[in-house]
């Protein structure tokens, strides 16, 4: 993929929520146990129901107002407490839900350098995609701007700290999937 990063806008943080982003707060967080400890970055993918996109049910998810009838696999997953601190759609958009000094449930059961729980000390970004679709340039871009925005308000992020939820529970997660483009992203971190 070759992205066209030069004229890239620059993202800004202000009281850990992202400028310009939609603000729709998850009731799905909690207090991290030391707010300074923001070291790890992950990255997932989110389709609801799978390989479906633009429905707004990733939203009703993180809510708890997924209604289990609305598809036969919502079943399984209505009841659940996920949540996320940033989605970022198929065409680029932003939304945030829960502040970035607090815990999303995005991770679960993981580990990462020995420790356990990367709840506690990382930020989860889900694409809208699925582990065998290509994301597309736009979530690139703004999955860029987002990251070159944590890296310098959160300095214990670096891009050796950058992972796929897959790393950190290879057992349970496969995302964000062979198809998301990691020399690219990256790459493009350099540049910036």
């Amino acid at each position: 993929m070759n992205l066209k990063i030069g004229g890239l806008m620059k993202s800004s943080i202000q009281n850990h929520f992202l400028e310009g982003a939609r603000q729709v707060l998850s009731p799905n967080f909690s207090e991290r146990k030391d707010p300074s400890d923001i070291s790890l970055l992950v990255i997932h993918n989110i389709s609801l129901p799978p390989g479906k996109f633009g429905n707004g049910f990733i939203d009703q998810l993180f809510l708890n107002k997924l209604n289990p009838a609305s598809d036969p696999y919502f079943e399984s997953i209505a009841s659940l407490k996920v949540s996320a601190h940033i989605l970022i759609t198929r065409d680029g958009q932003v939304t945030q839900y829960v502040p970035f000094n607090l815990k999303a449930w995005h991770a679960g059961e993981s580990l990462f350098e020995g420790r356990g729980n990367c709840n506690e000390f990382s930020i989860g970004i889900e694409l809208e995609g699925t582990d065998d679709t290509e994301f597309t340039e736009d979530q690139y871009l703004r999955l860029i701007q987002l990251t070159h925005a944590l890296l310098l308000e959160y300095p214990k992020i670096n891009k050796d700290r950058i992972m796929g939820h897959s790393s950190l529970a290879p057992n349970r997660k496969t995302d964000p999937g062979p198809f998301f483009d990691w020399e690219t992203y990256l790459h493009a971190l350099k540049d910036l």
